[in-house]
């Protein structure tokens, strides 16, 4: 046993959590949208990549969820952004959008938030994220803005890192596991664009849910 999962369940995480990585490149962009969670580290880390000048301006995106109102009552970008304020991101670079309650919104808004804030033809968007939610929200931010180049950043940890830092691996594999059907399921809905999921990934998600990591799934 590792954390609590058995040793064909860790080896079947770390597939599902590597997938859901886009390894991509830091690069300087045009702006920021950090994705509101339930992990306040997606702050720190926004707030760390402006210390690097990676970007002039950013928008902290989403209101409240299940996962997330009883540790940020007053919606994760009102949270993020104190957060990121504590950290020494300056007030002036940070655009405020509290309303989104998924991904798909989380993008919309944020683009309306940058607009009206003069940023209304970004050529490039770092888009901040929890690891395991970074291949989701590229495919929903292509999908949604296909003419921006997304850039997707979040905390290199590694999956035993990442469950220390939340402290209950069935909890964050639950989350993985209902990630990947979203970006297995959402194009079919005209939510997100396509992505390949290798039979290795595929095999991984079956096993996992078939061992009891299904409460995440879509109905």
């Amino acid at each position: 046993m590792k954390l609590g999962l058995t040793e064909s369940q860790w080896l079947a995480a770390g597939l599902v959590w590597d997938y859901h990585q886009m390894h991509h490149v830091l690069k300087s962009c045009s702006a920021a949208i950090a994705l509101g969670c339930n992990d306040i580290g997606v702050a720190s880390y926004t707030a760390d990549l402006y210390g690097r000048g990676l970007f002039p301006i950013v928008v902290f995106t989403g209101a409240t969820s299940r996962d997330t109102a009883a540790v940020f009552p007053r919606g994760e970008a009102v949270h993020f952004r104190e957060h990121a304020l504590e950290l020494g991101v300056p007030e002036q670079v940070i655009v405020l959008e509290p309303e989104a309650r998924n991904t798909g919104a989380n993008i919309s808004l944020a683009r309306l938030a940058l607009a009206g804030a003069g940023m209304e033809n970004p050529d490039s968007i770092l888009l901040v994220s929890m690891p395991y939610m970074e291949r989701r929200a590229y495919a929903t931010c292509r999908k949604l803005w296909p003419d921006v180049e997304v850039v997707c950043a979040s905390s290199p940890l590694t999956l035993d890192e990442y469950v220390k830092t939340i402290g209950d691996a069935a909890e964050v594999v639950d989350m993985m596991v209902g990630d990947l059907h979203r970006i297995m399921e959402y194009p079919k809905q005209g939510f997100a664009i396509e992505q390949t999921v290798p039979r290795v990934v595929r095999e991984a998600f079956d096993l996992l849910v078939k061992e009891g990591f299904n409460s995440r799934l879509l109905a």
